[in-house]
C-alpha cells in the first residue's frame, strides 16, 4: 500500500472526537436556557456544521482520499453519541442529525480537496 493510499485514522478519529465534543459544548448551554424542545431544532444543523469544520480540519494535512475522511469523521462522531447514550431510542431529528453528521463530514471533505487543487478532490 502506498502512503498516497493510507487512511490516518488518528486524524479521523481525532476529528470526529472533537467535532462531537464541540457539538456538545454548544447543545448543553441551550439545553440549560432554553430546554430539551430547542434541541430538536439546534442539534441537526450544529451537527452538521461542526462536522464540517472538523472535517476542514483533518483534511488541511491531507494529499488524498479527503471525501473518505471527511465521512469517517462523521461516522466517528455519531458512533461517540450513540455510545454515550447507550443506543438508547432517540428523537426523529437526532437520526437526521446522523446523518448531516457524515454529510458534514463528507462536505468538508471535499472542500479541503478542493483547497488542495480540483485532481486532488476526486482521489
Amino acid at each position: 500500500m502506498s502512503t498516497r493510499a493510507r487512511i490516518h485514522w488518528i486524524r479521523a478519529l481525532s476529528g470526529g472526537f472533537l467535532a462531537e465534543a464541540c457539538l456538545i459544548a454548544v447543545v448543553v448551554p441551550i439545553f440549560k436556557i432554553f430546554g430539551q424542545h430547542a434541541l430538536l431544532y439546534v442539534v441537526p444543523p450544529a451537527a452538521l456544521v461542526t462536522c464540517f469544520l472538523f472535517a476542514l480540519w483533518v483534511g488541511r494535512g491531507l494529499t488524498s482520499r479527503f471525501i473518505l475522511h471527511g465521512v469517517l469523521v462523521g461516522v466517528v462522531a455519531t458512533l461517540l453519541y450513540v455510545a454515550l447514550t447507550l443506543a438508547r431510542p432517540e428523537p426523529f431529528a437526532y437520526l437526521v442529525a446522523h446523518g448531516l453528521k457524515i454529510l458534514g463530514g463528507m462536505g468538508g471533505g471535499f472542500v479541503a480537496g478542493r483547497r488542495r487543487g480540483p485532481e486532488a478532490a476526486t482521489e
